[in-house]
């Protein structure tokens, strides 16, 4: 397992002071740099002349209201001078308070717009959305405000899809269960091995189906555990093939090992990486015609900046390819093309397991001409 990074156990602080749950995972805390002054100068002057307003409505108000009571009383011997003396004092209150007025309406129509969208998102409106305006700290809130609710609106946009998927790729399987088990029950079927063995490919379906499901929801969690060991690639893709070959030849498509001698190994778990294979290879094959060929490459890769280096393994194929308006998602989950018979789970399984080991995967592919999908991951060190 890797250790923990910000945001997990002990919150990030580069001044060994922790940082508090709502700054943001990764920046220094307490926040250093010259955009922090810069921003710190900023909300000092604007304290600062909030405050001088609010000291001249002081006084303002004050020196009028002693001129006022001192004249009426006679005290002040000028009666033109103090009255002149109040009124300057009373204008000068007037300008203040109308300035607070303006401020505060400023302050006060994007604030009500806030409050009024917060209360959408609340009942579950995630399209709500708040115009930039206002001083400059308010707009940077209402920025904020915006991309979290279009944020919220994505989720929810994707857990309504990924709901209806899930539905859809359990009705199929159900209405074959359900279908041979009443003609069984009705005596329109005997009951025997030929009618029993679509109900028992229909369970290994949904069995498939949860595991993948149970795959991708821990990937993203963050809960899935790498037993990592260093793996001699050439022997694992060995075995991945071997394993796939009696349905290769079956089909008429061949299989190629393109290992190279010198493919250093891998720093990944070993039962993980085999199912990654396992599913580009399946894949591969279901979209490659009879006479095709698919091949595992693998090779060791130099990395930028002086990382640590890498172990590329590309399975390539010179079928059908993707489509040009799938291949930009074809890592999503339940992203299919029209022939695919799969659950589209397969390449989300892909990513998250490659990037659980802290690699990356991608896709070269046109229509017609092939694809190539290629991962990289961490070689032992």
């Amino acid at each position: 397992m890797n250790p923990p990074g910000p945001g997990h156990g002990r919150p990030y602080s580069s001044h060994g002071r922790e940082r508090p749950h709502w700054w943001p995972e990764g920046s220094a805390w307490p926040p250093q740099g010259p955009d922090f002054h810069r921003g710190a100068a900023r909300v000092a002057r604007r304290v600062g002349c909030a405050l001088g307003c609010l000291l001249l409505l002081l006084v303002g108000g004050v020196t009028a209201m002693i001129w006022l009571v001192l004249s009426l009383t006679g005290t002040v011997s000028s009666a033109p001078l103090a009255t002149a003396v109040a009124a300057v004092g009373i204008g000068v209150g007037v300008i203040g308070v109308i300035a607070l007025a303006v401020a505060a309406r400023r302050l006060a129509v994007p604030v009500r717009g806030l409050v009024d969208a917060a209360r959408r998102v609340e009942r579950g409106d995630y399209s709500a959305r708040v115009p930039l305006r206002g001083p400059g700290s308010l707009r940077s809130l209402s920025r904020a405000f915006n991309a979290m609710s279009a944020r919220l609106e994505e989720e929810e946009t994707r857990r309504r899809s990924v709901l209806a998927d899930i539905t859809h790729e359990l009705r199929t399987p159900l209405t074959v269960i359900r279908s041979q088990a009443e003609a069984i029950a009705d005596g329109v079927n005997p009951p025997d091995a030929e009618h029993f063995a679509p109900i028992i490919a229909a369970t290994h379906a949904l069995e498939a189906l949860a595991d993948d499901l149970r795959t991708l929801a821990l990937a993203e969690a963050g809960g899935l555990r790498l037993e990592r060991e260093p793996v001699d690639v050439s022997v694992l893709v060995s075995e991945t093939l071997d394993a796939f070959r009696p349905d290769a030849d079956q089909a008429g498509i061949r299989l190629d090992n393109r290992v190279a001698a010198d493919t250093p190994t891998a720093d990944a778990d070993p039962a993980r990486l085999r199912q990654i294979l396992g599913n580009l290879l399946g894949n591969a094959l279901a979209h490659t015609p009879a006479g095709g060929s698919v091949a595992v490459e693998a090779a060791g890769e130099a990395a930028e900046g002086g990382a640590a280096p890498l172990v590329r393994i590309t399975v390539r194929d010179d079928g059908e390819g993707i489509p040009a308006d799938l291949a930009p998602r074809v890592f999503d989950r339940f992203a299919k093309g029209p022939g695919s018979t799969g659950s589209g789970l397969g390449l989300a399984i892909v990513r998250q397991l490659v990037e659980a080991h802290g690699g990356t995967v991608g896709v070269e592919s046109a229509e017609g001409q092939g694809t190539a999908i290629t991962m990289r991951i961490p070689a032992a060190g």
